[in-house]
Order: structure tokens, then C-alpha cells, then sequence
């Protein structure tokens, strides 16, 4: 089940669950609140038949997916990779996975710019709001295969902060001084 705090302020190791101290641990409810972010519990096992996932990829039209595993031994460009996932960045479409196997971080910025961390494990489905500062990590681990998915053909393209002036980005600043509306599913 995914777990998420405030991070402190140190850039040792990102790997690290940095958390402040003493911990200020977050609620999926106050995630939500706070980020938009969805989290939902997904049979990671029998994926490919869970009723939360099927109804997912129906409402918000999921049409495409795939896979990735990130570990030093299955993607090219291995460290190059990590840090362009690890520098802040937004997208302009939702970023959906759904983790099938080891574990990482989710960084992401909450109203006041601070950041969030949240934990992923085998059957978190993440779903990260378009125009969010965000970024991605593998813990101490150093592996994690996850489903990737997207409306239409993926047009995946990171832009690196600062960004403030793209719609997606205008956009989510309105969803979140509006409050998100309730979790669909």
C-alpha cells in the first residue's frame, strides 16, 4: 500500500526515504488533496482482469500500454536514465503506473512547493495529474517493472521546470486552488 510524508531538504543519496524529522507522514485522502494525486490497489498478480484497472483504463480511455523495468541490468543508459527521471519536470497528459514487481519513489511538489514522497510497491496503480511538478526514483533496491498506460499513442515529453506558462500547468494550479473533485473509481 503506498505511503507518502514530506521529504527533508537533503540531496544525499535520492534513493533514501528522506524523511523530516520527526516524520509527517500524509493520508491517501490528504495526497489527494493536496496533489490531486490518485492511488488505488490493483491485483498486480491477475492485472490484467482487476475490476478497478478495467474500469480505469474505460472511464479515462486508456487505449495504449507498456512496460518498463528500470534496474541496471535491464535499461540502456541505465544512470543517464535515472537522472532525467529524477529532474523535475511535468507532462501534459496524466502519468499512469501501475507497479508490477520491486519498488520506487514518486517525488511531487504540494500547493506551497514543498516536496511529497511516495512509495511504491507491487499493485500501486499512481496516477499523476498532468501539469504537476514531479519526479521519479528507484529506492534502495534499485528495481522496479511497472505497466505503463496512456490515452492514445504516448506522447511522452518531460518539461523540465520551470514550465508555469504551458496550459497543462495553468490548468492544475486552477484544479488545485478549486479542489479536486472526488476520486472516480
Amino acid at each position: 500500500m503506498v505511503c507518502a510524508w514530506y521529504m527533508d531538504n537533503s540531496d544525499f543519496d535520492q534513493r533514501l526515504e528522506h524523511h523530516k524529522e520527526p516524520p509527517e507522514f500524509l493520508s491517501l485522502e490528504e495526497l489527494y488533496k493536496r496533489t490531486g494525486v490518485e492511488h488505488f490497489q490493483i491485483d498486480y498478480k491477475n492485472y490484467k482482469t482487476d475490476a478497478t484497472l478495467n474500469d480505469l483504463r474505460k472511464q479515462r480511455g486508456y487505449t495504449y500500454e507498456d512496460e518498463i523495468t528500470c534496474s541496471k541490468e535491464c535499461l540502456a543508459n541505465y544512470e543517464e536514465k535515472l537522472k532525467n527521471f529524477f529532474t523535475e519536470h511535468l507532462h501534459t497528459d496524466e502519468e499512469i503506473r501501475l507497479v508490477l514487481d520491486g519498488s520506487g519513489y514518486f517525488d511531487v511538489r504540494d500547493e506551497n512547493d514543498q516536496w511529497i514522497r511516495i512509495e511504491v510497491k507491487a499493485g500501486d496503480l499512481i496516477i499523476i495529474p498532468s501539469g504537476i511538478y514531479h519526479r521519479f526514483t528507484l529506492d534502495v533496491n534499485n528495481y522496479i517493472k511497472a505497466k505503463r498506460y496512456f490515452v492514445g499513442e504516448p506522447v511522452w515529453l518531460p518539461y523540465n521546470r520551470p514550465a508555469d506558462d504551458m496550459e497543462c500547468r495553468k490548468s492544475y494550479l486552477n484544479r488545485l486552488h478549486n479542489g479536486f473533485q472526488a476520486q472516480p473509481v
